[in-house]
Formats: C-alpha cells, sequence, structure tokens
C-alpha cells in the first residue's frame, strides 16, 4: 500500500472518532422493527416515520433510537 493511501486511511479514522465534523441535512432509511420494516426519514430538522404511533404521536421508538445513534450528528429538532 503506498503512503498516500494510508495517509487517508488514517486521516479517515480521526474524522470518524470526530463526530463533530459531521451533521446530517437528509436522509432515508428502513428500520427493522419488531413486527414490520419502517421507512424513516429526516429532512430539514424533522423526522417522519410510516409506522403508527409516529403518526398519532409525531415522534416514536424509530425515531428516538435514530436520534440517539446520531447523538451530536443531526440538528435537535424545532419546536413547532
Amino acid at each position: 500500500m503506498d503512503s498516500s493511501m494510508i495517509s487517508k486511511i488514517v486521516k479517515a479514522k480521526r474524522y470518524a472518532e470526530e463526530r463533530d465534523r459531521i451533521c446530517f441535512d437528509e436522509f432515508r432509511v428502513t428500520f427493522r422493527g419488531n413486527h414490520t420494516d419502517h421507512v424513516v426519514t429526516y429532512q430539514d430538522g424533522y423526522w417522519q416515520c410510516d409506522c403508527d404511533f409516529f403518526a398519532q404521536r409525531g415522534v416514536c421508538s424509530h425515531t428516538m433510537a435514530l436520534e440517539k445513534v446520531l447523538d451530536g450528528m443531526i440538528e435537535p429538532t424545532p419546536v413547532a
């Protein structure tokens, strides 16, 4: 492996450890629930999930889990 590739690998490792460098603007994921899969999106600071609980409450276990996983990498949900 050449030295420039080694330096990129070292830099990538450092970046991965510095989570505050990363801020998601939007994404879409499939979340495997206990009974079925759910599509969760994040866009412009707002979550969306196709589960029934989210439709009723505007928050659910799927979005809360992703907030924990992405701690510090997404903007806080705006208060309506």
